[in-house]
């Protein structure tokens, strides 16, 4: 079932599209990679989600109680003479679901911003606000949290101890992250939307994603001299290139998969090599975004051609 799913959403101004009718499908319990370029409406399809701005067109179905959305923008804005204790206090108050000072508390320590309850937000870095946020977003038990670039100004280690406490939220909480980080979306998000000049190119389960721009390559690595094994194979019909690119390793390019998968064991044992290890070349998540945007891109220019 999705928590959210969105019908022809579309966001106009004046003659520009934001968005141009996109159909995300969120599934409950999910961590959701929302990516796209700068301008791509990602920012636009999480406030209309969260209901800071309304559609031009389409509609947003959210399945869960009604002011249990969480949403924090990237650059998360706090009265400067509060406290962060304050602000998850007041956070908390004006959705009528006070929390006790202890749990406050403890909250702040979840974000990282443990000891820091009688300091002034004015005082705090942009990458401690974004922390604080976060804890504003979750201090009332949300059932969806909407995160625009979370980790942005955070550094590497931050970036990661957020990461893990979103990863734990995982099932409890459904997740929608729009972020630039690659690496971290690809370990973390199980689903992925990718956003390009308002349109919804691609979405659905990551692995698929990385499944299907896999590239045909093996690394086979064996006990060197690998000159045997390398001459058989550029003589087999189903690869069509051979090299050892360092000693023992042998990059194969295979043009049949289940011929490849059939056939390889046979040579090799024919061959005499010594198997060390057989890995698939994968493509990281940032190589296949930038393929279909710049498909997407190329396609649209060729259709205004």
């Amino acid at each position: 079932m999705n928590a959210i799913s969105t019908t022809n959403l579309g966001k106009r101004y004046r003659s520009q599209y934001a968005l141009k009718g996109i159909d995300l499908e969120i599934p409950r319990g999910s961590i959701y990679g929302l990516l796209g370029p700068n301008g791509a409406g990602k920012t636009t399809a999480l406030e209309i989600i969260a209901g800071l701005r309304h559609p031009s067109f389409g509609q947003v179905q959210i399945q869960g109680r009604a002011g249990y959305t969480a949403y924090c923008p990237d650059v998360a804005e706090f009265e400067p003479w509060l406290s962060p204790a304050e602000v998850l206090e007041v956070s908390a108050g004006l959705l009528g679901r006070p929390k006790p000072m202890d749990k406050i508390n403890d909250m702040l320590a979840m974000v990282g911003l443990k000891d820091t309850e009688a300091r002034h937000v004015s005082g705090f870095s942009r990458g401690m606000l974004a922390r604080l946020g976060l804890g504003a977003a979750l201090i009332c038990d949300p059932e969806i949290l909407l995160l625009d670039e979370p980790v942005a100004a955070l550094d590497p280690l931050g970036q990661h101890e957020i990461m893990d406490l979103l990863t734990n939220l995982r099932s409890s909480v459904t997740i929608v992250i729009s972020s630039h980080d690659l690496t971290e979306i690809e370990q973390r998000c199980d689903t992925v939307g990718v956003l390009n000049a308002g349109e919804l190119i691609h979405q659905g389960p990551l692995s698929q994603l990385l499944k299907s721009h896999a590239q045909h390559i093996w690394y086979l690595e064996v006990r060197p001299p690998a000159t045997e094994l390398v001459a058989r194979l550029a003589t087999v019909p189903w690869a069509s290139a051979v090299s050892e690119v360092s000693p023992g390793v042998v990059e194969i390019h295979y043009l049949n998969s289940e011929e490849a998968e059939r056939k390889l064991p046979v040579l090799l044992a024919n061959s005499g090599s010594q198997l060390i290890s057989l890995t698939q070349a994968k493509p990281t998540l940032e190589e296949v975004f930038l393929s279909i945007t710049k498909n997407n891109i190329e396609s649209a220019e060729q259709g205004e051609a």
